[in-house]
């Protein structure tokens, strides 16, 4: 089985894993490293971190969550006609945006 990782670099590991652990509904833990990212060159990059993506199981308390610790969403909660699946986007820490799906 192979599996897809998504890699974004971040200024601050720590905080960047722990939003998305509170946006997710994760037990709070630290991540296992504060490294820098390595670049496809093999170079580590200052100011850059690893961080990997949660899966969301329950869509709406996760929404609850965004709207409480985040404000604003970049797009209010919709039907994608596309997919037939729920979303809404909001901003991380670090500007990312980032678009939450329904499972469907």
């Amino acid at each position: 089985m192979k599996r897809t990782w998504t890699i974004i670099g971040v200024a601050d590991v720590a905080r960047s894993f722990n939003w998305y652990q509170r946006l997710f509904g994760q037990a709070e833990t630290a991540p296992v490293h504060d490294h820098p990212t390595l670049t496809s060159a093999g170079r580590a990059e200052p100011g850059n971190g690893l961080l990997l993506f949660f899966r969301v199981d329950d869509f709406d308390a996760a929404l609850a969550r965004a709207r409480k610790f985040n404000g604003r969403l970049e797009v209010e909660p919709r039907l994608n006609p596309a997919t037939g699946t729920r979303e809404y986007a909001l901003r991380d820490p670090d500007g990312y945006y980032i678009m939450i799906s329904a499972l469907s």
